[in-house]
């Protein structure tokens, strides 16, 4: 089965040698994103603007596929301190498409100054 790789200037180019997202067959696994704007390639100012940058840096990979919030199975959040759970839930209450997908959060430790990470996987009609 054929795999297709997507990319969009429309998130963050990838820190490493990866896909922004990767298609095989009907599903679609999204990378994890974070709060960088693209335009500027700057990281947001406090956790609820990086919450939110980094679900529509996610919304703008899933669209380069042709997929939206609404074919997402799954999602996985990666948070860096326990105390912002509450504002992530906020801030993802804004996006979840009515069907509510699956979500895991953890904690983790991520790079300096990044707050939240979020990856996706899909389905694809």
């Amino acid at each position: 089965m054929k795999s297709i790789n997507y990319a969009t200037d429309l998130a963050p180019t990838p820190a490493g040698p990866y896909a922004q997202a990767k298609q095989r067959g009907n599903l679609l696994a999204v990378a994890g994103q974070i709060g960088v704007d693209p335009a500027n390639g700057r990281l947001a100012d406090g956790f609820k603007a990086q919450a939110d940058m980094a679900l529509r840096n996610l919304g703008a990979v899933l669209a380069e596929a042709g997929a939206s919030f609404e074919d997402v199975l799954m999602f996985r959040v990666y948070l860096t301190n326990t105390a912002d759970f509450a504002a992530m839930n906020a801030v993802f209450a804004e996006f979840a498409p009515k069907s509510l997908p699956a979500r895991t959060t953890v904690y983790v430790g991520l790079p300096e100054g990044i707050h939240i990470e979020v990856d996706a996987l899909a389905v694809l009609a």
